[in-house]
């Protein structure tokens, strides 16, 4: 088809890019940052811009740290509680026979028993 749209396929902003196109890029810095399962992550920094102490490794998604000899310590993962977990935190077992006892109480009283 000869006279079909030229520019069909192509996207806004498309073809090459160069820095005469975009500027010159940021100085920067690669700063080494060491997780607790011996992973370095890399990334890059602008020279003026301030570098955090800890950063998320890439691999394995645990805290990272500048020191490779001391990295921070792996996070502790918690195991799911169910509800009533957390209710035999709060209360004894003491306590719980006689919540139970009050309530079958009243359940007999409503009940004409």
């Amino acid at each position: 088809m000869a006279g079909g749209n030229a520019i069909r396929g192509s996207r806004i902003g498309a073809g090459p890019m160069g820095e005469n196109e975009r500027g010159e890029t940021a100085p920067r810095q690669w700063v080494s940052f060491f997780c607790a399962n011996g992973h370095e992550t890399r990334p890059a920094f602008a020279m003026e811009a301030a570098v955090p102490d800890n950063w998320d490794c890439q691999r394995c998604g645990f805290p990272a740290g500048r020191e490779s000899t001391a990295p921070p310590a792996a996070p502790r993962n918690e195991p799911y509680k169910t509800h009533l977990a957390y209710v035999k935190e709060r209360r004894s077992d003491a306590d719980g026979d006689a919540i139970l006892e009050e309530a079958l109480a009243r359940l007999r009283a409503r009940r004409g028993e």
